[in-house]
């Protein structure tokens, strides 16, 4: 065993990445603030918007009928409208031979707007009984209704059965409504009719004090006694039958401009009005109604205040202008900020689901190319007759960086020491504080060789490891990894073809015991080594493991060695290979077995660095989008599918899970858990295939639900939060994860 020891000097320059460490610290807490509140925006949205599509239903009545005791005799035998002015409950009937149409359920952007195109043709008056969620959905509709001369009253925000709430939600129901009304047309309205009412004499001792509460709000309640019952769709000449009042009664006549298909309504509405005017009525207002009776008590002499709005539509400006009260200051710029989060959340949500698709059809599409190209790649290296040429058995370098690796470094040279090839172990100590150098000299291990540095890097450590090799094949691997006897002789067979300029090998988790452990082994059989087989077989292999991975010396140094510029030194090299036209393949049988982080906060920090340090790479590396020849197929097909799958698709990859929490609350409960197990099931058949291609066992499988649930969206946010961190031009450091030696020299045992 040789010890080398670098002459005493001056230390060398801090990196770029080290100089920017302390910054880089400073920055990480802002963008995981920026990341977190730019979640929250998307799920307040997303709650937004499902909020607002609690969509109104047919109008079928809850009870029936009225219950004795609370409710006065007069108000049950009482016109359509109720008022509490005085304090006095008090009912207003509709006079004789005058309509006051009364429309629900809207604004409709399909019916809504042919409801108004035909009231102002025939130059008629309506009051439109609004849904909170509609108008703040579609507030140019509400905004042309006004204008017209229509008047508009409450029917609450989510079209709720009020009888059935507290105090505080009908409050909120109210209150919101008025905003949305605010923010659509600038008024407020003292206008109200409960969802599911009907006439007077329906009202029980559930809604009584409802209306009460809203009486003393100022509120006036508003029924019907004539029902075209158009939600049944009857067809137009019943509907028009159905609303005429008998004899030459006057009437709050009901029709619906939302909550399904009202073509039946729009066809009908024409023919009632020229109906009810060749017998003689008018069409008013439920304010016009309200100050006929107050004209009609009104002493001798005293001023109407009536402006006439057509032949036969008086309508009272004093009405309208109790009626609609004119927002201002805090209710209406609240108001307009409702409208404005509102009209986020309607572009973000079909926005989302046009990129829920294209992930979606991504996700599937590298599944299906996983599997086929998976199964190829195995067919094609396990046939009997498959060689790569004149067996390898010429001596191997293994390159060993560690830096304060006093846990793990017996185990891994141990392991190193019962190879079955020819091998020499070159040990780089990264200026270990711990001890881990004289480690590795008191196991007395002949084939070792321990190189001592000051700290400069695992990129320094590999490559003066490199330097310090005596055969022309390297292996470089992590101190912390265990190689099986017949790792290496495995993982140097390809060099028998000139072509192959680097190996990489089947990098496996030996410490899956722990629940992290468990759900980085199946990522590690499912995605890691699927992934490599698929890119093998298109020659673009974009990393190889830093745990486990071969190299030809010339091509190392004919690429500048391992590069300080990235995070991601074995991504960046592999790349670097594939520019100088060297050919990197994947050698399942050559297994390595290395040790997953033990805490969610280590688990962090390393795929924060993998994932930043790949950005670092693939930026680093953009020029080979234009190189040409074999030299240029990793930018032709590799550079093009990493972005894809390990970065864009990731990216928006908990679109897949937001939507099925949405669907959940706010759709289909059923539907959306059968989606999102059918999805689990797809990626349960390609993780079996990759556990049947290294013979793993499939118990670890059932992890895979809650790793979809749990590990799946961590990974999510650490790739969101890396991406961040690329836009925002930070930098990160080098981090040592802290490790527990749990891998043992018994390499392989599950």
């Amino acid at each position: 065993m040789t010890t080398t020891t670098p002459s005493r000097g001056r230390r060398r320059a801090p990196t770029r990445i080290e100089r920017a460490a302390g910054r880089a610290a400073a920055l990480q807490r802002p963008r995981v603030i920026l990341a977190l509140l730019l979640l929250l925006a998307l799920t307040c949205a997303l709650l937004l918007d499902g909020y607002l599509r609690a969509e109104v239903g047919g109008d079928e009545r809850v009870r029936t009928g009225a219950s004795s005791g609370k409710v006065p005799q007069r108000i049950l035998d009482g016109g359509p409208i109720l008022t509490f002015q005085g304090g006095r409950a008090t009912t207003i009937s509709v006079p004789d031979k005058t309509i006051a149409l009364t429309f629900d359920d809207g604004p409709d952007p399909t019916w809504t707007p042919r409801v108004l195109k035909i009231l102002k043709e025939n130059n008629v008056p309506g009051t439109f009984f609004l849904v909170g969620s509609m108008v703040s959905r579609h507030p140019g509709i509400v905004r042309t209704m006004v204008e017209q001369g229509n008047e508009v009253g409450i029917h609450t925000f989510t079209h709720v059965d009020l009888s059935y709430q507290s105090d505080g939600r009908i409050k909120r129901e109210m209150e919101q409504t008025q905003l949305a009304l605010a923010g659509a047309a600038g008024i407020t309205t003292t206008l109200f009719r409960a969802p599911y009412s009907s006439e007077t004499d329906a009202i029980d001792n559930y809604s009584w004090p409802v209306y009460q509460k809203l009486g003393k709000d100022g509120y006036t309640s508003v029924f019907v006694d004539t029902d075209s019952d158009d939600w049944k769709r009857p067809g137009a000449s019943k509907i028009v039958q159905w609303a005429t009042p008998k004899s030459t009664k006057g009437a709050a006549v009901l029709f619906h401009d939302a909550g399904g298909n009202r073509a039946q309504t729009i066809a009908a509405l024409p023919q009632y009005i020229k109906k009810m005017r060749a017998k003689g009525y008018t069409f008013t207002t439920i304010s016009g109604v309200m100050e006929q009776q107050r004209a009609s008590t009104r002493p001798s002499g005293a001023p109407a205040g009536v402006v006439p709005r057509g032949q036969d539509t008086p309508v009272a400006a004093s009405s309208l202008q109790a009626a609609h009260h004119k927002a201002t200051g805090t209710t209406l710029y609240e108001g307009k900020a409702l409208i404005l989060a509102v009209a986020v959340a309607e572009w973000t949500v079909p926005t989302l689901s046009v990129g829920l698709v294209v992930v979606g059809v991504a996700v599937m599409g590298r599944f299906a190319m996983m599997l086929v190209l998976a199964r190829r790649h195995h067919k094609q290296r396990n046939r009997r007759r498959f060689g790569w040429g004149p067996p390898v058995t010429r001596p191997v370098s293994v390159i060993v960086p560690a830096y304060n690796e006093k846990e793990c470094i017996a185990n891994t040279l141990v392991s190193l020491a019962r190879s079955t090839h020819p091998i020499e172990i070159v040990v780089v100590d990264d200026g270990s504080t711990d001890g881990t150098a004289d480690i590795a000299e008191s196991l007395g291990l002949p084939e070792v060789r321990v190189v001592r540095q000051p700290n400069a890097g695992k990129p320094a450590a590999l490559n003066n490891g490199a330097r310090h090799a005596r055969y022309d094949l390297v292996v470089m691997m992590d101190g912390d990894t265990v190689f099986e006897p017949d790792t290496v002789r495995h993982l140097v067979q390809p060099f028998a073809d000139p072509e192959v300029g680097a190996v990489a090998g089947n990098a496996k988790v030996g410490n899956r015991t722990t629940l992290i452990g468990a759900w980085q082994h199946i990522e590690y059989v499912m995605g890691f080594n699927l992934d490599r087989r698929m890119y093998d077989l298109l020659r673009c292999m974009p990393t190889i493991p830093g745990a486990i991975g071969a190299f030809r010396r010339e091509a190392v140094l004919q690429a500048g060695g391992m590069s300080e510029d990235t995070l991601a030194e074995d991504t960046d090299i592999t790349i670097a290979l594939h520019r100088a036209g060297w050919r990197v393949v994947y050698q399942e049988h050559a297994r390595a077995w290395t040790e997953a982080p033990g805490s969610l906060r280590q688990l962090w920090s390393q795929r924060y660095r993998w994932s930043y340090g790949t950005m670092q790479a693939l930026w680093k590396h953009r020029g080979s989008l234009t190189d040409r020849g074999p030299s240029g197929r990793f930018g032709r097909v590799g550079m093009p599918l990493v972005v894809l799958f390990q970065i864009v698709t990731p990216v928006f990859a908990p679109l897949i899970d937001v939507f099925t929490l949405y669907s959940m609350i706010f759709v289909d409960l059923r539907a959306a858990l059968l989606a999102w197990l059918a999805v689990l099931g797809v990626q349960l058949l390609c993780a079996a295939y990759a556990f049947r291609l290294d013979r793993e066992k499939y118990r670890y499988l059932l992890m895979m639900p809650l790793q979809q649930l749990a590990y799946r969206q961590m990974m999510y946010l650490v790739l969101i939060h890396s991406c961040i961190t690329a836009l925002t031009g930070g930098r990160l450091r080098w981090q040592k994860l802290k490790r527990t030696g749990e891998v043992g020299a018994s390499a392989g045992v599950r």
